[in-house]
């Protein structure tokens, strides 16, 4: 169906129900800095954050591609979907009533939004009957095998929801068809009942199981998971995916486990509904269970938006099946590791028990030791390459070697990545210290093999020519880019620092370069006197004119590390200034260079010291501006 045109007080209502933070952490690993958040922009590959979300003004922007908005335009621009699908689905997400300018169409649209409602109703129901029936004589076997096999106290049966799933075809069909009148179609779409292949009718999913209720970060059933009491495969059974359920983005216990996560800073995932279950009866309540070995990222990023400092453990079991699973569960989010986003651990229980069993013979302080003593996932990976490796063998030593390189060069931060560097020479260098700067150096350069040099230019040849230059004027623009944009910011954010600004680049006769800063620059000197609204008038003056905001709309926000710079302001004019000019004095430098060096002294010899003499003040005028700027221009940027 076509959807209609959306009411203005809806789409008002959503805007005030959905949190930016909340939205935006289904899609982005976001950490507190100060009042806001920042993390990896989702709309362009970048290495550090420069992408900002404001809880407060309920907008986000990115410093690298000025990308900005709403929670709306967010997933508009993340899903590529229109308007109307997004509020749509934030009135699904947030439970507000749907208003149409189309009365007629109104009823429709309403029912399809409801139908999430009818779905968590009767799941409902039906975890009320599984609990129902597990304390019957007919749920006796399920009940016993919680007490004794799990030693699950009653409390934590009832916490959970706990049930039984009768052993006949069509129990939980007459129940909720015949006696609570719910439509079967509906029972369908909530994956309890499936049609039958030949005949009519239909037959139950779970029979003769323990059942589980999988529910969502607000507490309702969602899904179900069974655990056979018999011989029966597969041993567990999951919901099928429906319009509330995708295993790919749930995670079992995370209603129980978001507040215990929030306060030890900390999330841990275990493998199965029992070990996450049997941690909270132990009191360990930051436990989550992956529905399958595989961590999906949109089920990384639920765990992460309720740890501070992004520490994720990994608790899988200890043998080699466990370890492989692992490496699986890990998957997706190796990425996120290796940029530093997460902070993930590996916690293999000894003897090759899950976090079940370990509590079995083990108190929880045991356990929350071995968490506290988890290894980094880069560790943990260099353990798994050494481990049963004679490395005083050549074949040995060079596959290490070999592995260690491939681990090394994911590692995208510089600073991780030499102290990795560092750590792998020390395992290499087999205890002899004196081997260490040796074997730092061999990894180091086979993490990034080193390219030839080129030679210096000399004699007769001439300068400027070929890819040298070419790179020399890239680099030239990239830094007058960045000191102009610098001294527009300062101008912008900084009225103390304006009437300085405009005799600077008076008395050095000096311009901006970029057709885009010329443009900004002009229209701001014909803001004089609306010093107050300057910024808000430039963007209205933007848009009247349909000018392209994009490559400037940077410059009117501040992000924290801008905001630092802003406090050492006249510095800051100096060095941008310095840079600006010494791009200018760095073109002269080089023509009278490649002049000096195309003439012949014997033949011109006073053309020669001419061009000598000019090129040597051009240096020394660069060398006046480098002391100037005090520091780098692109620490400031």
């Amino acid at each position: 169906m076509q959807i209609p045109r959306l009411h203005p007080d809806t789409i008002e209502e959503i805007k005030q129900r959905a949190d930016i933070v909340d939205v935006v952490s289904d899609h982005v690993v976001l950490r507190k800095r100060g009042k806001d958040f920042v993390g990896l922009c989702p709309f362009h590959d970048e290495k550090t954050p420069s992408f900002t979300v404001s809880q407060t003004k309920q907008m986000y922007f990115c410093f690298g591609c000025q990308a900005g908005g709403n929670a709306i335009k967010f997933l508009m621009d993340v899903g590529k979907h229109s308007f109307a699908e997004v509020v749509l689905d934030l009135a699904r997400r947030y439970q507000v009533p749907v208003q149409t300018l189309a009365p007629e169409q109104r009823q429709e649209l309403q029912r399809q939004i409801s139908l999430r409602e009818q779905l968590y109703e009767v799941l409902a129901s039906t975890g009320q009957f599984y609990q129902h029936a597990l304390r019957q004589s007919q749920g006796q076997k399920a009940y016993q095998y919680l007490q004794s096999e799990r030693q699950l106290k009653e409390e934590t049966i009832q916490q959970f929801g706990l049930g039984y799933a009768p052993a006949g075809w069509e129990t939980l069909h007459r129940y909720l068809v015949e006696d609570k009148h719910y439509p079967v179609q509906l029972v369908e779409k909530a994956g309890l009942i499936k049609p039958r292949k030949e005949g009519s009718g239909y037959y139950d999913v779970f029979r003769d199981r323990l059942m589980i209720p999988i529910r969502d970060i607000q507490g309702r059933v969602i899904a179900f998971g069974g655990r056979t009491l018999s011989e029966e495969q597969p041993k567990y059974l999951n919901s099928p995916e429906t319009e509330l359920f995708s295993k790919g983005k749930t995670l079992f216990a995370l209603d129980h486990a978001k507040d215990g996560i929030s306060q030890l800073d900390q999330a841990v995932v275990v493998e199965g509904y029992f070990d996450a279950i049997a941690l909270h009866a132990a009191g360990i309540t930051n436990a989550v269970a992956s529905l399958g070995t595989a961590l999906s990222i949109e089920q990384v990023r639920l765990i992460l938006r309720y740890t501070e400092s992004k520490q994720l453990v990994l608790n899988f079991d200890a043998d080699k099946a466990g370890n492989i699973a692992a490496e699986r569960a890990i998957g997706e989010i190796a990425a996120l590791a290796y940029k530093g986003e997460v902070q993930l651990k590996i916690l293999n229980i000894p003897d090759g028990k899950d976090a079940d069993e370990y509590l079995y013979t083990h108190t929880p302080q045991d356990y929350e030791q071995l968490l506290a003593n988890a290894p980094l996932w880069l560790n943990w990976q260099i353990e798994q390459i050494i481990q049963n490796r004679d490395l005083k063998q050549a074949t040995d030593f060079q596959q290490v070697s070999q592995q260690l390189v491939k681990l090394l060069q994911n590692i995208d931060n510089s600073d991780t990545r030499n102290y990795y560097v560092s750590y792998c020479a020390e395992i290499l260098s087999l205890g002899d210290t004196r081997l260490i700067p040796l074997r730092v150096e061999n990894l180091l350069t086979q993490i990034a093999p080193t390219t030839p040099t080129k030679k210096p230019l000399s004699g007769k040849k001439k300068y400027g020519r070929g890819k040298l230059s070419q790179s020399v004027v890239a680099s030239d623009k990239s830094l007058l880019e960045l000191a102009e944009a610098l001294l527009l910011r300062i101008y912008l954010h900084c009225p103390e620092q304006r009437q300085a600004i405009v005799n600077t680049l008076e008395e050095r006769n000096l311009e901006f370069s970029f057709s885009h800063h010329r443009l900004l620059w002009q229209k701001i000197l014909e803001s004089t006197g609306e010093e107050v609204e300057i910024i808000s008038n430039l963007q209205d003056r933007y848009l009247e004119i349909s000018a392209e905001i994009a490559s400037i709309s940077h410059l009117f926000h501040l992000n924290e590390k801008s905001q630092k710079e802003i406090l050492r302001t006249p510095q800051a004019v100096q060095a941008a200034v310095a840079c600006m000019e010494r791009v200018l004095i760095e073109k002269r430098y080089r023509y009278f260079l490649e002049l000096w060096e195309q003439t012949d002294p014997e033949a011109e010899p006073e053309k020669w010291q001419s061009y000598y003499q000019s090129f040597y003040n051009e240096k020394m005028r660069l060398q006046e501006l480098d002391r100037q700027r005090q520091f780098s221009i692109t620490d400031l940027i």
